[in-house]
């Protein structure tokens, strides 16, 4: 292994915010056309990311900023399919179980030393690691001994990855996954400084400490407020980045983005409110950028806790009266398509299932649901009772009012709305403090096994508790399965099954939606909705 000096760390971050020396722009100034001239563009964010730490982040949004910050063995294209990254090519072997990945020469952390493959051995070591206490560590399930380290039966060290030498990272697998390479991509299986990492420990993920081996370096976080990043002189592919930096603003509120957005102090918002969605399209429609996404908008049962433990008839008949159709319509208004499946449109090599309920008119299934609400003991006199809470983001509170009133209305069951703070709403579900919840699951990368392996009873991120031995069956089985029709088979099996249990109520599937300004140049559209700051520049900015 490469020796690295830790110290230099610190130092080179504090290099790169010296390189925008001359520019009249801060990170705590004015932005509109001053930030344009130092070449910094300013991103809307939205929520506080619960972390900056590769390995521990879960929420978009820090997984967002943190794909600026690193870069895995593999990236995504423009498209979205998977492309080279630190790993400038790999090969795998004849039976699909070994992946060798060889990587480039020249890539380099942010601190000046050479980004080896023993540090993508001990990030991935990390992820599995039970004292890391990710909820990402399933993701990588298929890497042989992961699962047993997860579970403390056996030591990170034991997890199927190696180094042979500074160049080269073999990829063992306990069965073939053709989506490995683009689940690489994912920034929970970036590479770690080691040296870094045993200096810093709980600190490694804060600005000026934790080297970057991407486009970009965490330079500072202002809590509640914003996160800037400077960019990496020694990243490998320096010389195509076009920016300085990137200053991604923190906003609880959509209609505050777009309120930042027209006073030309945002270049690129997150998303848009959906009550100014007609005003958008009408005035600013060739600034509005929508495409079909990867991502389901859901509502979680608590199934540890009443009222919807241990009994799947009022959950069933809670999703039954959701008019979804009318939702989509009314209240979403932006081309967002109706969800009664799990598994999102556009997923390669995969049909979207549907629980049996979806054939039956809206007579019929209020005549069903009413019946299965009886039956679970509920009435006009006795009534369902519980509380939904969901994030402070006007969307969700649209919809939450929205479809209480077709609970109240159909069934008679009384719901409590409460909207709170992203983190802490975050902490209420960890510690199972909530009934029913808004959540929503974004794909990891182009493949349906990252939407089965949600409800696997062992993930780290499976929110509801949901725990079916018969549905764990199917995916594991599909995990193994080699077969292309075969896996696909029992995946469509599992969400069957999954869906008759009622764990959770889909709402919707959604589409990205962003403006951006026209001064921004190389913008691109795709299902991962994965947009690299690297991939863009601004005009007028000095070459």
């Amino acid at each position: 292994m490469v020796t690295r000096s830790a110290a230099r760390a610190f130092v080179i971050p504090l290099l790169a915010l010296a390189a925008l020396g001359g520019c009249s722009h801060s990170p705590n100034g004015a932005t509109g056309s001053v930030a344009h001239e130092s070449a910094v563009l300013l991103r809307g964010l939205g929520p506080e990311p619960d972390s900056l730490d590769p390995q521990k982040a879960r929420s978009d949004e820090g997984q967002r900023v943190l794909r600026d910050i690193c870069e895995g063995l593999t990236t995504l294209d423009k498209s979205g399919g998977v492309a080279p990254g630190i790993a400038e090519k790999w090969q795998v072997s004849p039976d699909g179980k070994t992946y060798t990945f060889s990587l480039r020469h020249d890539a380099r952390w942010s601190n000046g030393q050479p980004v080896v493959a023993a540090d993508f051995v001990a990030g991935l070591r990390r992820l599995v690691d039970p004292n890391t206490a990710s909820q990402y560590a399933q993701v990588i399930e298929v890497i042989a001994n992961a699962g047993d380290i997860v579970a403390g039966r056996k030591p990170p060290e034991s997890l199927g990855v190696s180094a042979p030498d500074p160049h080269t990272v073999i990829v063992r697998l306990s069965e073939p996954a053709p989506y490995l390479p683009a689940l690489l991509a994912h920034p929970s299986t970036c590479p770690v400084d080691p040296v870094v990492l045993v200096n810093e420990r709980d600190a490694y993920a804060r600005p000026g400490i934790m080297p970057s081996d991407g486009a970009f370096i965490l330079s500072q976080w202002v809590h509640g407020s914003y996160i800037y990043l400077t960019r990496n002189p020694y990243y490998w592919n320096n010389a195509a980045t076009h920016l300085n930096g990137v200053k991604y603003l923190v906003t609880a509120d959509e209609n505050g983005e777009l309120t930042l957005y027209r006073a030309d102090q945002l270049d690129i918002t997150e998303v848009i409110p959906k009550s100014q969605y007609g005003w958008i399209h009408s005035h600013l429609r060739g600034q509005l950028h929508i495409a079909p996404e990867l991502a389901v908008y859901f509502y979680g049962f608590n199934l540890r806790r009443a009222p919807f433990a241990g009994d799947a008839r009022v959950r069933r008949a809670l999703s039954m009266v959701i008019d979804r159709e009318k939702l989509a319509k009314l209240v979403l208004r932006s081309g967002e398509l109706p969800a009664y499946g799990w598994v999102p449109p556009g997923v390669a090599g995969y049909s979207p299932q549907s629980p049996d309920y979806r054939s039956l008119n809206m007579p019929q299934r209020l005549a069903e649901a009413r019946s299965l609400y009886a039956q679970a003991g509920y009435s006009a006199a006795r009534p369902l009772r519980f509380e939904l809470r969901y994030n402070n983001q006007e969307i969700h509170a649209e919809l939450a009012v929205a479809i209480a009133s077709m609970w109240q209305h159909a069934l008679g069951a009384q719901v409590a709305l409460r909207a709170e703070e992203f983190g802490s709403l975050m902490q209420d579900i960890d510690r199972g403090d909530v009934q029913m919840f808004r959540s929503s699951w974004i794909g990891d990368y182009n493949d349906a096994y990252t939407f089965a392996q949600y409800f696997k009873s062992d993930f780290g991120v499976n929110l509801t508790h949901y725990d079916n031995p018969a549905y764990d069956d199917l995916v594991d089985r599909a995990a193994a399965q080699a077969d292309p029709a075969k896996r696909r088979a029992l995946l469509e099996q599992a969400e069957r099954v999954m869906l008759s249990d009622q764990p959770i109520v889909p709402i919707y599937f959604y589409v990205s939606k962003h403006l951006v300004k026209p001064r921004v140049t190389g913008w691109y559209s795709n299902i991962m909705n994965v947009t690299y700051s690297r991939d863009l520049a601004l005009r007028g900015m000095a070459p």
